[in-house]
């Protein structure tokens, strides 16, 4: 099976590679939604629909332990009981760097990334060439977008950021997800579903 298939197999169920990185048994791949199309199947999925907490990750949890299943691999997740290391494995992969906000920046995503989950499996194979550093010759102008100021120093400021987000429903940052990730001039190709990037703001508030 090349990357190539994988990469197939991957967006059928409407999620990407989004680096890879040798582990202890072969390779891992990382694995986030793939835009567009991500957000409206998992709504019509039932973990969507029944009501229940955590609906995303058990349409991930669902989703990439079948694929894994079926593909000879193991899967990994970066919630539950034992989370796995995905800040460590990002960082280590071909597709993921720090941005000057010190949120993680991923070749494909900009600052929209988020991981879904992994697969590892035990042998290596050929992936395609690493892509440069994304924020190379960038205006950068994440590092101005956020209106509450709570990128501009050494730590993101999480009390700042909360309190701007939630002293106006209607502000957007709420309704459409966070400017600074918005701002970014790599994401700005990704299509991410606006309420998608609201529902999880209102699960930051939560």
């Amino acid at each position: 099976m090349t990357y190539g298939d994988l990469l197939c197999s991957m967006q059928a169920e409407y999620l990407t590679i989004f680096g890879t990185l040798l582990g202890e048994r072969g390779t891992i791949l990382l694995l986030g939604p793939h835009e567009p199309g991500f957000w409206p199947a998992l709504c019509d999925s039932p973990e969507w629909q029944d009501g229940a907490a955590d609906p995303v990750d058990r349409w991930s949890q669902r989703i990439i332990t079948g694929l894994a299943d079926r593909l000879g691999a193991q899967a990994h997740f970066p919630f539950g009981a034992q989370p796995a290391s995905f800040l460590t494995w990002a960082m280590a992969s071909d597709r993921a760097w720090i941005s000057p906000v010190g949120m993680l920046v991923q070749a494909e995503a900009g600052l929209m990334v988020s991981y879904r989950g992994a697969m590892e499996f035990d042998w290596e194979f050929q992936t395609p060439e690493a892509p440069t550093y994304s924020c190379t010759g960038c205006t950068k102008p994440c590092t101005t977008a956020c209106p509450a100021g709570a990128l501009q120093g050494a730590q993101y400021d999480v009390a700042a950021c909360r309190s701007y987000v939630r002293s106006d429903p209607e502000q957007r940052c709420l309704t459409t997800g966070c400017l600074a990730r918005r701002a970014c001039p790599v994401g700005q190709t990704y299509k991410r579903n606006a309420t998608q990037s609201a529902y999880h703001m209102r699960e930051f508030l939560n």
